[in-house]
């Protein structure tokens, strides 16, 4: 099942990012690697991105983004994808 995500980083001043940025990082590639994140867009201008998932439920989505070092500081919308009839 593929799943549309917009994951928008807000850190708090106090935050010492540098240690959760690589964790997220490392996090990221090993998702990707597994083929569970199949795309992920930067948002110019922005500490946001656009990211397709390729998992096969919403459980085990949410479980994934619960474990990205940086979910405790995001707001994140996700879109549940389905075919489109006219696609070739």
């Amino acid at each position: 099942m593929l799943f549309h995500v917009r994951m928008d980083v807000h850190l708090p001043p106090d935050v010492d990012a540098a240690p959760l940025v690589a964790q997220e990082k490392a996090r990221a590639i090993e998702l990707q690697q597994s083929g569970e994140w199949t795309h992920l867009w930067r948002i110019v201008g922005e500490y946001a991105n656009y990211s397709i998932f390729n998992v096969p439920t919403n459980d085990e989505l949410h479980d994934i983004l619960s474990s990205l070092p940086l979910f405790p500081y995001m707001k994140v919308h996700v879109t549940p994808l389905a075919t489109h009839p006219s696609k070739i």
